[in-house]
C-alpha cells in the first residue's frame, strides 16, 4: 500500500471517528431531563415581578414591588431556544412590553422551600441575555459575569447556588438582577431571562446540574472538534514541508484554516468558560471572517498555476471594504464586499476547471469552502436552513459544511504532498 493511500485511509478513519463522537454526544446531550429528577425539583416558572432600571434595594425581601410589571416565565410545551435547544424557553423582556430596552432590569418572586433536613440549591437560568446576579432575601448568592458600573458579561453556563442553611421550611424572595448589552443582534424576543431557575435538594441538584452541562457541552461540541480538525490539517500541511509547486497555496490555506479554527473555537470558549467576554466575542464574530475570506482568496489564486496579481489586489480592496462596512456600519458596503469575493471565487473556480491539477477534488473543496464563507448568499436563497436540531441539539449549517470541507481539504493536501505536479490541462 502506498504512503498516499495509507494517509488518505487515516484521514477517512479520523473523520468517521469524529462523526461518531459528535453523534454520541448529541444523542446524550439531547435527552430530556430525567422525569424522576424533574419531579423532585421545582421549576420556578409562572409570574415574576419585573422592573427595568437598577436599584440594589430591590434585592431586599421587603422591597415594595406592588407597582411592578409581571412577566410569565411559563414555557409552552416542547419550547426550546433556536441555538442550542435548551428546554423551557420563553421570550425575553422585549417580547413582554419592553421593546428596544437594554441595560439593567430586575425579576422578583416569592419561593417556598420545603421543610426537612435536605440542603437546597437554586439552579440558575441556563439562558440569560446577558449577565445576572441572583439574591435570596437580599443576600447575594452569585451570578454569571460581573455586574456594576462597568459590567463584564460572559456566556450563560449552568450554575448552581446554595441557599442558606436556615432556608428549609421558610418562604423567601428570590431576586434576579439581569443586564443586557446594547448593540446589534437583538430581536423582538431578546432581553433578560429566557429560562426559569430551579429549586432542588441535594443530591437532585447535583444530577440536574450534570444533565444541564451535558446539554451545554453537546450544544458546542462541534465547535470544539472542528477547530482541532482544522489544526490537524494545518499540521498535515506543515508535515509535508509545504513542498512542491503548491507551497504558496499550502501556506496561505494553513493561515486561513488557523484563523477559522480560532474563530470557531470562540463559540465553545464563550459557552463553556468565562475566559471570553461577550463584547470581545461579538467583535471577533464581526471581523474575523474578513481575514479568513482574504486568505482563502489568496490561497486559491495560487492553486496549480501562476497567481493573478489582479485577484490579489481585488482581495485586498474587498477586505478593506468589508472592514469599513463592518465598522461604519454599512450593510451595502459589506454586501458588495461579499458579492465581489464570491465573483472572485467563481472566476478562480473556472481557472481550476480549465487547467488546474486534481480539478475535481480541488473544485469540490473550493465549493465547500465557499459555502462555509458565504452561506447567507449561496444557501439562504435555495432554502437551506441555518440550523438543524438532530437529537434536539442545534447544529448550524456552517458546521455541516465544515464537516465536508475539512476532510476534502485534508485529502487534497495529502495528494499535494505525495503527487508530482501534472502538466497543465491534465487532471491528476
Amino acid at each position: 500500500m502506498t504512503a498516499q493511500r495509507r494517509l488518505i485511509i487515516c484521514i477517512v478513519m479520523a473523520t468517521l471517528t469524529s462523526f461518531a463522537i459528535v453523534i454520541v454526544d448529541l444523542a446524550v446531550g439531547g435527552r430530556p431531563d430525567p422525569p424522576d429528577l424533574r419531579a423532585a425539583a421545582t421549576l420556578l416558572d409562572g409570574p415574576w415581578k419585573f422592573h427595568t432600571g437598577d436599584d440594589p434595594r430591590w434585592a431586599d425581601a421587603d422591597a415594595d414591588d406592588r407597582g411592578w410589571d409581571t412577566i410569565d416565565l411559563t414555557a409552552l410545551p416542547g419550547s426550546h431556544d433556536g441555538d442550542v435547544g435548551l428546554p423551557d424557553y420563553v421570550g425575553g423582556w422585549m417580547a413582554h412590553g419592553h421593546s428596544g430596552y437594554s441595560g439593567y432590569a430586575w425579576y422578583r418572586r416569592a419561593v417556598t422551600v420545603p421543610s426537612g433536613h435536605a440542603s437546597w440549591e437554586i439552579l440558575g437560568p441556563t439562558l440569560v441575555e446577558d449577565g445576572y446576579e441572583i439574591y435570596w432575601n437580599g443576600r447575594l448568592l452569585g451570578g454569571s459575569g460581573r455586574l456594576g458600573s462597568r459590567p463584564r458579561v460572559v456566556g450563560t453556563r449552568p450554575l448552581r447556588f446554595a441557599l442558606p442553611a436556615d432556608a428549609p421550611g421558610t418562604q423567601g424572595v428570590l431576586a434576579v438582577r439581569a443586564y443586557m448589552l446594547a448593540g446589534s443582534g437583538r430581536n423582538a424576543d431578546s432581553g433578560g431571562m429566557h429560562t426559569a431557575p430551579m429549586l432542588a435538594p441535594h443530591p437532585i441538584s447535583d444530577a440536574l446540574h450534570g444533565v444541564q452541562w451535558q446539554r451545554t457541552i453537546a450544544g458546542y461540541i462541534v465547535d470544539a472538534i472542528e477547530p482541532l480538525a482544522m489544526l490537524a490539517v494545518v499540521g498535515l500541511a506543515i508535515g509535508g514541508g509545504f513542498g512542491g509547486s503548491h507551497r504558496s497555496f499550502l501556506v496561505l490555506a494553513s493561515i486561513a484554516l488557523a484563523l477559522t479554527a480560532a474563530r470557531r473555537a470562540t463559540n465553545a470558549i464563550a459557552a463553556w468558560t468565562d475566559l471570553l467576554d461577550l463584547t470581545t466575542y461579538a467583535w471577533l464574530a464581526e471581523f474575523m471572517w474578513i481575514p479568513v475570506m482574504a486568505a482563502w482568496t489568496a490561497a486559491w489564486n495560487r492553486w496549480g498555476q501562476r497567481p493573478s496579481p489582479m485577484v490579489d489586489l481585488l482581495a485586498v480592496v474587498l477586505a478593506i471594504a468589508a472592514v469599513l462596512g463592518t465598522t461604519v456600519p454599512s450593510a451595502s458596503l459589506t454586501a458588495c464586499s461579499r458579492i465581489g469575493s464570491i465573483a472572485l471565487f467563481v472566476w478562480m473556480g473556472a481557472r481550476v476547471v480549465r487547467s488546474g491539477p486534481m480539478r475535481t477534488l480541488a473544485l469540490a473543496t473550493m465549493a465547500s469552502i465557499m459555502a462555509s464563507l458565504f452561506g447567507g448568499e449561496l444557501l439562504d436563497p435555495v432554502g437551506v436552513p441555518g440550523i438543524w436540531f438532530p437529537f434536539g441539539i442545534g447544529v448550524s449549517r456552517s458546521q455541516y459544511v465544515y464537516a465536508i470541507a475539512i476532510p476534502l481539504l485534508a485529502i487534497l493536501i495529502a495528494r499535494t504532498n505525495t503527487v508530482a505536479e501534472p502538466k497543465a490541462g491534465h487532471e491528476a
